[in-house]
């Protein structure tokens, strides 16, 4: 498929064993029913019983079994050597971008002895060549394109003149942003004491990374975990000829060294869509080339065609859906750049396109080759190293390796920074002895355009197919930014916020935004599903006004949840229409099953066993200068 859409769920079909490896290879055994729960926050705990008998800041200590794959074990056969008994570091981290660096720093806070190795630069893609560069290029389109809108300017009683730009001056923006960034990464990670170590890294055998320059001798290094980060690259379809000049990927738009008066984009994801945006405010004309039947797939559909008409119609943008760019050929000798169609199911040829330039937006693929993935008996699918839903990495024959883990858009789970940076934070809580798994369905998703799209969990036609499988109703409940006080006084009115959820336990299955700040709109939804709060909950929260989370805050309101559902505080369960005052009294009476009694008069509010000793100690004081009063 020639889009964009970086963004890909995968399921991995293997039978979940009930163990997790700890910090030293060691497994300890977890509930069957392990609850998934959003970044930073606990599968599990210790029951209260056991919270009295060890220190609440005490780690854990896991049980001393191993569950060794057969590539391991001929790995110390064919030469690898076997896992060291000693080591170097507790945790390598081998590709130093967004989710090796959030990885590493908390691997420090951890207290971990942490090593990452970078065979570029310090923040790959995300910094130098993606998120970075491309919203500074956005901020520059937000602006030109609302200074170049007289019907808009003249709502607020503004006059301008002729917006103009200087390219250079733009594309120094980008870069200048890239550096500061790159730099702030850098300086961030040597000041909390993590080793930078140059060269490109691979596995060289169980628990064992060697690292090194071209030319140069290799090193050998030696770490309790292992975590693998090295990112994607931008993917090109066979037939298309990249230049860098007039044939590109993203990693050349980028750099901004030229402004074309017409350029095609093949691929109408979010790559696509974000440099359209960028493109059609620098003036020039913009053909999209999509391979599905319709514009923005990955989309909600409801959500794609208002879009559309948003954010294409308007503007000097027309497209071929359905068909592939089955050639393409670099301008030379005073030709344009010429592009080949066909179609899409028949592969007949379409049509010929020439025009000034190409843009390739056709989405990612993992950068995989020449990890030594072989010495642990590890086979990538179509690139992308296969990982459990705790990112481990199985080998060949099914098997976990040990001790060895992926993250990022090498797994291919979801290919975006945020996600291999949870996805890293993740890794660490587990090789640390606290079990943890990631709930890939409360990670947000943006797209910077002008209005930006945001979106989390689930497309309305996704939740309900998953509900006829499943067996509940869903339901979907929508707002517009019409209907709010600070998008009207910002002339920005255009927009909706969708909602799709269970009535009958209020779920939030997925919410859709395309409007005014989309993209800090979301997390309040992302938050909602990763921490498992209901619906019934939520719209209890206060939002001030006049704000844009308003939107947020009337699309909960909106919901109709039936009057059954229950409430999901803590572990309390109340009916909905049951007043405060119960509510209160329900909570703790639930409280004190909880807590271990120590008289008939005494009830141990807290669970924390410093509070414990500290109200024990305060009774018996007050109890004995009663007595000797």
């Amino acid at each position: 498929m020639q889009s964009a859409m970086a963004i890909s769920f995968s399921q991995t079909s293997l039978t979940k064993p009930n163990y997790v490896f700890g910090s030293t290879g060691s497994v300890f055994s977890t509930p069957k029913s392990l609850r998934f729960c959003g970044l930073r926050r606990e599968a599990f705990s210790l029951s209260p019983s056991n919270q009295l008998a060890f220190r609440s800041d005490r780690k854990r200590i896991p049980s001393r079994r191993f569950e060794v794959s057969a590539a391991a074990s001929s790995a110390a056969v064919n030469g690898n050597g076997a896992p060291p008994k000693s080591f170097d570091y507790d945790l390598i981290i081998i590709g130093a971008g967004v989710g090796g660096h959030g990885a590493a720093l908390h691997a420090v806070e951890k207290g971990l002895k942490t090593a990452i190795i970078e065979g570029d630069v310090v923040g790959g893609t995300c910094v130098n060549r993606g998120c970075v560069p491309s919203k500074a290029l956005l901020a520059v389109s937000g602006r030109m394109r609302e200074l170049q809108n007289e019907h808009h300017m003249k709502a607020f009683g503004l006059q301008v003149s002729a917006a103009g730009y200087d390219r250079q001056g733009v594309a120094d923006h980008a870069n200048n942003l890239a550096t500061k960034i790159r730099n702030n990464l850098t300086n961030s990670m040597k000041a909390l004491g993590v080793d930078i170590l140059t060269g490109f890294g691979s596995v060289l055998g169980p628990q064992k990374v060697k690292y090194g320059k071209v030319g140069l001798p290799d090193n050998i290094i030696t770490a309790k975990n292992i975590i693998i980060a090295t990112g994607s690259v931008p993917f090109v379809p066979k037939g298309i000829e990249v230049d860098g000049k007039t044939v590109i990927t993203s990693d050349h738009a980028l750099k901004l060294e030229s402004i074309p008066d017409w350029i095609a984009i093949v691929g109408s994801g979010y790559i696509g869509l974000e440099f359209s945006d960028v493109y059609t405010a620098l003036g020039s004309e913009v053909t999209f080339i999509e391979a599905l039947d319709q514009l923005m797939p990955g989309f909600d559909p409801e959500i794609s065609k208002l879009a559309q008409r948003v954010l294409i119609n308007p503007r000097k943008i027309d497209y071929h859906t359905g068909v592939f760019a089955s050639k393409i050929t670099p301008a030379k000798d005073g030709k344009p750049v010429m592009i080949e169609l066909i179609d899409a199911k028949t592969k007949e040829p379409k049509d010929t396109l020439e025009v000034d330039a190409a843009l390739i937006a056709t989405g990612r693929a993992p950068f995989t080759n020449g990890l030594g993935l072989e010495n642990v008996n590890v086979v990538t699918q179509r690139g992308f190293i296969p990982v459990d839903e705790r990112m481990r990495v199985i080998d060949g024959n099914g098997t976990l390796v040990p001790n060895l883990y992926c993250i990022g858009d090498a797994n291919g789970k979801l290919m975006l920074a945020h996600a291999a940076s949870a996805q890293g934070i993740s890794v660490v809580e587990q090789v640390s002895g606290r079990d943890h798994v990631l709930n890939h369905l409360s990670i947000p998703a943006a797209c910077f355009t002008h209005p930006e799209i945001s979106m989390v969990g689930l497309t309305e036609p996704q939740a309900k197919e998953k509900g006829e499988k499943e067996g509940f109703k869903v339901s979907v409940v929508k707002t517009s930014f019409k209907a709010n006080t600070k998008a009207l006084a910002e002339n920005e009115g255009e927009g909706i916020a969708k909602m799709i959820y269970r009535p009958d336990n209020g779920e939030i299955l997925g919410v859709h935004i395309f409007g005014l700040h989309a993209a800090d709109l979301i997390h309040e939804a992302s938050n909602a599903i990763a921490l498992g709060t209901r619906i019934q909950d939520i719209k209890l929260a206060v939002h001030a006004h006049p704000t844009l989370s308003e939107v947020i805050d009337e699309l909960f309101k909106a919901a109709k949840v039936e009057s059954h559902a229950t409430t999901s505080t803590g572990d309390v369960k109340i009916k909905q229409n049951t007043n405060e005052d119960d509510l209160r009294r329900e909570r703790r009476r639930r409280d004190d099953e909880k807590q271990p009694s120590v008289s008939k008069d005494l009830k141990i509010r807290s669970t924390k066993p410093s509070s414990f000793l500290e109200i024990i100690y305060g009774e018996v004081l007050s109890l004995l200068s009663r007595i000797f009063a």
